[in-house]
């Protein structure tokens, strides 16, 4: 069960060619080998909400949350798609993830492209393609609670922005660094997520996508489109006392200020 139920989505955005929409935790973007037991998807609940045909431009992993574009026709979503893999959509995300990262880095790490299959995701039989992920922490905090060997652990608020679209690269290259993002129980560390599950009650993927800034497909105008943080998702950084160093349009205030 997702959070969408009886619910229609958040609509960001919407104009004669394009509509975007704010992703819940827990939903797919569209029918997957992964999750054959899945029978809710972003792509049929909007095309129902509207009444008409959509067509997925980009994807966000189900865990996710935040800002999720589609196109209203085929040959705008064959625009805006070449936009995304000709890395021409600026993105950023929000993360809490385990331990304390620098206050800034880039992450230059190849990754294999993941091929869904019944049994899961694999990497397909070909050479690792270049990936690069821009990070900034914001906020950090350490928790009087013993989950590996040390008497206290360590997590951070960061701010990610990925400079190539590989799948599940924020997820896998925040691991890479060993700063695995919380809630993520393939790329992540269980004991962490355990605790964020017993402390905060937080079942959820620690991952939202705040901001994507692109060029109209037609007018050509400069578009930003920003999700401010799901409740769930701001009312755990209040818990860590993090609500300040979250970015003031990124916050879900932010839509009555607008």
């Amino acid at each position: 069960m997702t959070e969408t139920d009886g619910a229609t989505l958040p609509i960001l955005y919407q104009d004669q060619h394009l509509v975007a929409i704010h992703k819940p935790a827990g939903l797919l973007v569209h029918r997957s080998a992964i999750d054959r037991r899945e029978r809710r998807f972003a792509l049929q609940m909007l095309r129902e909400q509207l009444g008409q045909r959509v067509y997925a431009v980009h994807r966000l992993d189900k865990g996710s949350s935040g800002v999720l574009l589609f196109a209203l026709s085929s040959a705008i979503g064959r625009s805006l798609s070449s936009c995304f893999e000709q890395r021409q959509v600026g993105k950023n995300y929000l993360a809490v993830v385990r331990g304390h990262p620098p206050l800034a880095g880039e992450i230059d790490h190849p990754l294999r492209r993941h091929i869904d299959t019944s049994e899961g995701a694999r990497a397909a039989d070909a050479p690792a393609q270049d990936a690069f992920t821009r990070y900034r922490t914001l906020a950090t905090i350490e928790l009087p609670y013993r989950v590996d060997r040390y008497p206290s652990s360590r997590y951070a608020l960061v701010e990610l922005e990925p400079l190539s679209g590989r799948r599940h690269q924020l997820r896998r290259h925040l691991k890479h660094i060993a700063h695995p993002i919380i809630g993520d129980a393939t790329h992540g560390k269980g004991r962490h997520n355990r605790l964020f599950q017993t402390l905060f009650a937080c079942h959820r993927l620690l991952l939202a996508c705040t901001e994507l800034r692109l060029a109209h497909p037609v007018s050509g105008a400069p578009l930003t489109l920003r999700a401010p943080l799901a409740n769930d998702f701001y009312r755990l950084l209040a818990r860590l006392e993090w609500t300040s160093a979250v970015p003031p349009q990124w916050r879900p205030d932010a839509e009555k200020q607008a």
